[in-house]
């Protein structure tokens, strides 16, 4: 993950446009709020990357823990945020610090496909024990095996589309076959899951899991499981 997390750390490809990484943030806070369980949840959000539209999430919950392995993004997150009382950053060793099950809403998404078998193990332990009894987990755009990478670049370019930067996808989507992005997932490859594969591994690690109706964020071809503690 650490060649990944340095990629998202400098000026990458990843969004095409200011428009694209304001609504591509938009969607997630949006999609999120629809799980929170009350105002008085504290939420988690594991590897949250910019987060632009975190302020709708904590006006509607009580706390939120915004975790970032990229130092970067974890400065500006910190310039950005840090006088919200409701929103705290913090590094992803630094959740260790945290009480054992004092989070209501756990998210992880966009995240699974960049972690080696025994990453992805330690960060699902990890949630586990944050999450409270009743809580709720929710592991977003998991990417299934056999899946192109055509069906990411069309589902950019229907996002794009439906939001004003079209022409921008299509001019992105040639700067990434030429970016680190690229020479990354060519030589990398991105971790995918079946929904056999995934649930048992979440049931390895204390979740009971079922695959949500839509996926978070636009890319519908990818998957979402929404995980109870066992």
């Amino acid at each position: 993950m650490r060649e990944w997390i340095d990629l998202y750390d400098s000026d990458h490809p990843i969004y095409v446009s200011a428009r694209h990484r304001d609504v591509h943030f938009r969607l997630i806070a949006i999609d999120i709020l629809q799980y929170l369980p009350g105002p008085d949840a504290t939420v988690l959000d594991f590897s949250c990357g910019e987060a632009l539209h975190a302020d709708l999430v904590a006006d509607k919950a009580a706390r939120l823990i915004l975790a970032e392995p990229a130092p970067g993004v974890r400065r500006r997150l910190e310039a950005r945020l840090g006088a919200d009382p409701k929103i705290e950053v913090r590094s992803l060793a630094e959740l260790a610090e945290l009480p054992k099950q004092s989070v209501d809403l756990a998210v992880m998404h966009s995240v699974a496909q960049y972690m080696t078998p025994a990453e992805l193990d330690a960060a699902l332990a990890l949630i586990r024990s944050l999450l409270k009894p009743g809580g709720l987990f929710i592991l977003g755009d998991v990417v299934a095996p056999a899946t192109p990478a055509a069906t990411d670049a069309l589902a950019l370019l229907r996002f794009g589309a439906a939001n004003g930067f079209f022409l921008a996808a299509l001019q992105g989507l040639v700067r990434t076959v030429l970016s680190d992005y690229w020479r990354l997932r060519s030589s990398i490859g991105l971790a995918r899951y079946d929904e056999g594969a995934i649930t048992a591994k979440l049931a390895a690690h204390g979740f009971i899991a079922a695959r949500a109706p839509r996926n978070l964020g636009h890319n519908h071809a990818r998957m979402t499981f929404l995980c109870k503690p066992s």
